[in-house]
């Protein structure tokens, strides 16, 4: 099993302002309550529906980039 310490360590660790802005719009379009710090009133289905969709996002992104279409369809 990894190290937590190493699975929630950013490969880029300056992209965690953006990662984080992401995280909250992602949550704020799903109509979760998300806040800094601390939430664990959320559901398993709740945080986990915000992180899934910013992965659904994320492939998204990057298959328009590979494709060479980079409008964004939402």
């Amino acid at each position: 099993m990894a190290n937590s310490n190493q699975s929630s360590r950013m490969e880029v660790p300056q992209a965690k302002e953006s990662m984080d802005k992401f995280k909250m719009e992602v949550a704020s379009e799903l109509g979760v309550p998300l806040k800094n710090g601390y939430n664990g009133n959320l559901t398993s289905a709740q945080a986990g529906s915000v992180g899934g969709e910013m992965v659904r996002q994320m492939i998204k992104k990057q298959e328009q980039a590979m494709s060479g279409n980079s409008t964004e369809n939402n």
